[in-house]
């Protein structure tokens, strides 16, 4: 012992740990073996607050199974109360990828609890007599089923996160199709033209995306509140009271909010990992079509004078450094980005959920690390685009106006009357001369003018009532 440091010991010997340290041997040791992303699980604030509150469960159960004291158990409810609202995160200094299948996490959570537990008490750090970081603050449980739980409980907070981001980037497109209902400009398909639409339907097919995900993603965190909390090192139960497992579930309901329940078979429960690559395949999900409405949104601003130019985004910082005056589309990349990584993530869960053996899975860890990192910066993604980008969007409506009457693609609404044969001879030839379709059709005798405005007006084309017309847009096809 010195003035600097203490001296810890467990299976493998002594080591000096920090004489003001929370966390002990345990934790100081992972520090030393682990050093892979620059990252700690302190750094995941959602992942310590569910580790506390399966401890604090875990110790609520105990002290009704008579298990532990009132007096230790009170200190060590304190503890992780606090560690629940956001203390001593710079105590659990451990890198999130880690060997071992998370048991560094849960002794750096069992070494910081005993040590407040301890200061609470008015104990020393590391009089592990009064209060053991195994003995007493891990009674009853394995790292195998609080772990799990923990990271179950840490992912249903962020998609909590992400749902919230979701609506309100539904709503940023809700509001931008409202503004452009009444914007005609032609639909594409494969990059061609097809028939007219508004813009407003474009964005809010978007909000719908959105939307679709946001509800699906929802309904999928329910599947991860069945927890093997109580199966201890492989389900079965060993050293367990037969009680504890619903006890402990009934204590994390009311600590957590969240409707946990106990697996139906703790043993498939510690062994599989299915219910995160579900997760993880919805993640990817959110990611390739928020990635895709991206792609969409830079496509439809390319330009100004060389692209599409349908829209113009907010401009949001210089493009070039060579070339003045270019403004890029920094939000819809950023989004880009984000999507691959996100996809890349939803890989290596596949590939850590299948490489599990037997009764555990030891790569949960890195599904942890990918999922809350998905999680995070596809909510700070999500809400970059609504804010940063999506809100300020405005309409090239002049130019989408003369787009529709200029395209070729209003003819497709002639041939239930003209026959597909002669729509594509019409077609060809108002490509070839720039002449409309409308001036085409009436000059052959094919329809009189106004049989042609009446089924060539745009706004019919994209489904909107004739009352709502916009006689400026309407009279342009004639």
């Amino acid at each position: 012992m010195t003035d600097d440091h203490r001296i810890e010991r467990d299976s493998l010997g002594e080591l000096l740990v920090p004489a003001d340290a929370y966390y002990g041997v345990h934790t100081a040791r992972a520090v030393a073996n682990f050093r892979i992303t620059g990252t700690t699980i302190g750094q995941y604030p959602a992942l310590i607050t569910a580790l506390a509150s399966v401890k604090m469960a875990a110790c609520e159960a105990n002290r009704v199974l008579g298990r532990l004291d009132d007096r230790r158990a009170d200190a060590i409810t304190t503890a992780c109360a606090e560690l629940r609202v956001g203390r001593f995160l710079d105590q659990f200094p451990i890198d999130p990828v880690q060997g071992g299948a998370g048991t560094s996490s849960n002794m750096n959570a069992n070494e910081v609890i005993a040590n407040r537990a301890l200061e609470i008490l008015g104990h020393p750090r590391g009089a592990y007599t009064e209060i053991d970081p195994i003995t007493h603050v891990n009674l009853g449980q394995s790292t195998n089923d609080v772990y799990p739980t923990a990271v179950r409980l840490a992912v249903v907070t962020h998609i909590r996160e992400l749902t919230a981001s979701l609506d309100g980037l539904t709503r940023s497109f809700a509001g931008r199709a409202d503004a452009f209902a009444d914007v005609i400009k032609m639909g594409r398909t494969q990059l061609q033209d097809a028939v007219p639409m508004t813009l407003g339907q474009e964005f809010a097919a978007y909000a719908t995306t959105v939307r679709a995900n946001r509800d699906r993603l929802a309904e999928g965190a329910l599947s991860l509140l069945e927890c093997n909390l109580g199966g201890t090192a492989i389900g079965t139960g060993i050293n367990g009271h037969p009680d504890y497992p619903a006890l402990a579930c009934r204590y994390l309901r009311e600590i957590t909010g969240e409707p946990v329940v106990p697996a139906a078979d703790p043993i498939a429960a510690t062994s599989n990992c299915g219910d995160f690559v579900q997760i993880s395949g919805m993640l990817k999900r959110v990611a390739v079509e928020l990635s895709k409405i991206c792609n969409d949104l830079r496509l439809l601003a390319s330009g100004p004078t060389a692209g599409l130019h349908e829209i113009n985004l907010p401009a949001a910082q210089a493009g070039s450094s060579i070339m003045p005056g270019k403004v890029n589309p920094v939000v819809p990349e950023l989004v880009n980005q984000v999507a691959f990584e996100a996809i890349g993530n939803d890989l290596t869960v596949t590939l850590a959920a299948e490489g599990g053996q037997l009764q555990l899975n030891a790569f949960e860890p890195i599904i942890a690390h990918s999922l809350l990192r998905t999680l995070s910066h596809l909510t700070a993604a999500a809400d970059t685009l609504a804010v940063g980008c999506v809100d300020g969007i405005t309409a090239n409506r002049d130019h989408l106006a003369e787009e529709v009457r200029r395209s070729a693609g209003l003819v497709t609404a002639l041939a239930p009357y003209l026959g597909y044969a002669a729509c594509a001879r019409v077609a060809k030839q108002s490509l070839r001369t720039g002449r409309s379709v409308a001036d085409i059709v009436v000059d052959e005798g094919l329809l009189d003018r106004d049989r042609v405005t009446e089924l060539l007006a745009p706004r019919r084309l994209a489904g909107l009532p004739a009352a709502n017309a916009v006689p400026v847009l309407d009279a342009a096809v004639s």
